[in-house]
């Protein structure tokens, strides 16, 4: 079964960057779309970017989009999150998730990592 497991949280200041990283594993990755979600407390979850499994159409949240980007490398089966000047309310547990092409549901979610932004 596929498995998920996001790293490169952790707490930086306002301006700063940090790339996350998905490693996937348990199917044939370039079979499946990857995104990123997060959920700061009391939040509902909100979807970050997600990336087609060419990794040649993305798409952002509107409030990510110009400071975030998201890119896929098949031969090593992870996707990452690339994220620039970082803000307060960029804070959450950020979750990638896999879905199979053609599938209309999730197919696996990672168990989170937390990104901190604070002065």
């Amino acid at each position: 079964q596929v498995q998920l497991h996001e790293s490169g949280g952790g707490m930086v200041q306002p301006g700063d960057s940090l790339r996350l990283t998905c490693a996937f594993s348990g199917g044939t990755f370039d079979s499946y779309f990857m995104y990123w979600f997060r959920q700061a407390p009391g939040k509902e979850r909100e979807s970050v970017a997600n990336i087609s499994w060419s990794g040649i159409t993305t798409n952002y949240a509107d409030s990510v989009k110009g400071r975030f980007t998201i890119s896929r490398d098949n031969t090593k089966n992870a996707v990452y999150l690339q994220m620039n000047s970082l803000k307060p309310e960029d804070t959450a547990v950020y979750t990638c998730a896999a879905r199979l092409t053609g599938s209309n549901e999730y197919n696996a979610w990672g168990q989170g990592t937390q990104v901190t932004v604070s002065s």
